[in-house]
């Protein structure tokens, strides 16, 4: 499987946010700001939002001094076993806050052996969850989550997953054209949201952004009821800003 291989902003502060932990993880009595500036050769507005990103999630500590050292996420990862449970609940975590700045179902989704997994979300009854009343799997044609994952393949992989699942018609606004789909996925820019306007299900209205590092594709979605549609674009956009925190946590 091939990728378009066009990294996001989140991709790039999720970078640069390691490249600074990275930095601070050598320095073992702490390293002051202009220290970090120098050595990660970011410029101190860059790096003062990264650092506010990296205390927030508890990635790094400022002790007395003003130094910066690594944080409690970072001391709780022990054997691989715990490693993997303490990553998931702060994962967890960020994803909560992250569902309750937004106001919506927030979902991470993977592209996993040729098909669609929501691997993690979060929901509250304030923000309750998509009804998945057809498989995610078989409905990449229809839902945001899908059609991120889809657009970050090439054309290929694309063509692959289509001859391999039927496009049904799950709504009167659902794409069953097999050319149409292909044509808005290539004309889809990695930075702007990809929007499902109850295209899976009527009363539901989602987006999602790409989450990709390397080879491994992924995005980060949001549902939201109809009646809410009027604030799906700035939803959007605010999920976008806050995916940097999640591509973090799934790269350490």
């Amino acid at each position: 499987m091939a990728l378009k291989n066009e990294p996001t902003a989140p991709y790039h502060s999720a970078q640069d946010a390691l490249r600074v932990l990275e930095t601070v993880a050598r320095h073992s009595a702490g390293v002051t700001d202009t220290d970090l500036a120098r050595q990660t050769r970011l410029g101190i507005e860059r790096l003062t939002a990264l650092l506010r990103m990296l205390r927030r999630e508890g990635y790094v500590e400022q002790i007395a001094d003003g130094a910066y050292v690594t944080g409690a996420s970072l001391s709780r990862l022990g054997s691989s076993q715990q490693r993997d449970r303490a990553l998931r609940e702060k994962l967890q975590r960020t994803l909560d806050r992250l569902r309750d700045s937004v106001g919506a179902a927030i979902y991470i989704s993977r592209y996993i052996d040729g098909e669609v997994h929501v691997t993690q979300y979060a929901d509250s009854p304030a923000a309750p969850a998509v009804n998945e009343w057809v498989d995610f799997r078989s409905s990449a044609h229809a839902s945001a989550v899908g059609k991120s994952l889809l657009g970050q393949l090439d054309h290929n992989g694309r063509r692959d997953h289509l001859a391999r699942h039927k496009m049904a018609r799950l709504t009167s606004r659902t794409i069953t054209d097999e050319r149409l789909l292909l044509s808005r996925l290539e004309a889809q820019a990695p930075t702007v949201p990809v929007l499902d306007l109850q295209e899976y299900a009527v009363g539901t209205v989602c987006a999602a952004v790409p989450i990709t590092a390397g080879s491994s594709v992924g995005c980060l979605a949001l549902s939201l009821p109809v009646e809410h549609a009027h604030r799906l674009r700035q939803a959007a956009d605010t999920l976008n800003r806050g995916a940097a925190p999640v591509l973090l946590s799934l790269a350490i």
